[in-house]
């Protein structure tokens, strides 16, 4: 298959600046276009240490090559980018039948008030079952667990949709506790993620970062250090290069593909996605799970799944200025989607270390060996090969056996 360098690393292509109010510490947001596709990042990007953004990549323009892809609905009535059918055949998820009694914990950034509502949209216009906080499937918290909910922001509120959709994709069955920090600080969302912890979430997404700094080994230890808790974190939307919380040791840096369906017994293939984040930490040491011998320290990423806006998914945001059906790309997708999956595979056991599952079972990943993420002469770190390399980490899912310990 022929790699699509779709609108990946939005930074460096950056050909426009939206009119955006951006929160504090952070830049304008910005729009590119490659391959017929123009995307817009829903956060804008951090102009202060230690504050984040989230890695949503949304669709402004052109038509993805995952428009209408969902068999199980006609063209007419389908939203364009993948849905719930494709993404659990292209990794072959048994969401069917997993994920019952599981809960996956979305931290992000203020509030989106329409959360609830969009999340209904979304999984009826698929056919799944209700996820509500009156049947008890949908709980929404502030960062301390309860409800005084921070401001709303329309960026952060696509970022939301996204989590909440992608988990929904691929684990039906789990319920969802959205935890919405005050904001994009480090140390404010990495509150949520103790908040979600101490929720009893045994599966944590988190679809943001910015640039590593000393004070890593500090968040490290007060907010990722969870033994027996599967912490996803998006790897970046800005190809070659590292980003933290990704970088953590404690946690399991997720990158990006290109997904397209193939003539081939799978029937789909991935390839590196140009916007992957990837590389060798400055600061976070080397978990004793990782293996390569190309980096002193912690290596992003683990495993990946698909990124790329112009093979994008389908979510629904209607808060402020969104359009309802959008299509969404970047590392946000990836996250969630395998932390869902490490739902579907059941609870980690108590103390283990679930980031170093994968590397325990890597026959049980589909391996992605082309593509690449920018340049570093060649190296494993930015360019897609056999066994594993920093973009796609080990592979993609190719069901859950990968993620139990």
């Amino acid at each position: 298959m022929r790699r699509t360098v779709s609108a990946g690393a939005v930074a460096t292509l950056a050909t426009a600046a939206l009119a955006l109010a951006a929160p504090v510490g952070q830049a304008a947001s910005t729009t590119s276009t490659a391959h017929g596709v123009t995307v817009a990042r829903s956060c804008a990007a951090p102009t202060q240490k230690n504050v984040m953004a989230c890695n949503a990549l949304k669709v402004t323009a052109g038509t993805p090559r995952s428009a209408h892809a969902e068999s199980d609905l006609t063209a007419a009535a389908t939203p364009a980018g993948y849905g719930p059918a494709s993404l659990q055949a292209a990794y072959k998820l048994p969401s069917s039948t997993g994920g019952s009694g599981q809960t996956v914990a979305i931290v992000d950034a203020y509030d989106d008030p329409n959360a609830e509502a969009d999340l209904a949209v979304y999984r009826s216009q698929y056919g799944l079952s209700a996820c509500t906080t009156a049947n008890g499937c949908f709980k929404k918290v502030d960062q301390n667990g309860g409800t005084s909910y921070p401001r709303g922001d329309s960026g952060w509120a696509e970022e939301i949709s996204l989590d909440l959709d992608m988990v929904s994709a691929a684990c039906p069955n789990c319920k969802i506790l959205l935890v919405e920090a005050g904001s994009a600080s480090m140390t404010n969302l990495g509150t949520a993620v103790n908040t979600a912890v101490r929720l009893g979430a045994k599966f944590v997404s988190n679809s943001y970062g910015g640039s590593e700094s000393s004070s890593d080994a500090t968040y490290d230890s007060s907010y990722f250090n969870h033994p027996g808790v599967a912490i996803t974190v998006s790897s970046g939307d800005n190809g070659y290069g590292v980003e933290y919380p990704a970088a953590s040791k404690y946690v399991t840096a997720v990158g990006g593909t290109s997904l397209s369906t193939a003539s081939n017994a799978r029937g789909w293939t991935d390839t590196v996605w140009s916007g992957a984040g990837s590389g060798c930490s400055k600061y976070d040491a080397k978990p004793t799970w990782q293996g390569d011998g190309g980096c002193a320290n912690r290596t992003v990423a683990d495993v990946s799944a698909v990124a790329d806006p112009n093979t994008g998914v389908a979510v629904y945001d209607s808060y402020r200025s969104a359009t309802g059906w959008m299509v969404f790309g970047g590392t946000s997708a990836s996250s969630p989607l395998i932390a869902a999956t490490y739902a579907l595979a059941g609870a980690p056991s108590s103390g283990s270390s679930p980031a170093s599952f994968p590397y325990a079972h890597p026959s049980a990943l589909y391996d992605v060996t082309s593509g690449s993420n920018g340049s570093c002469s060649g190296s494993y770190l930015c360019t897609g090969t056999t066994g594993y390399d920093g973009p796609s980490g080990l592979g993609v899912p190719n069901g859950t056996a990968a993620f139990t310990g």
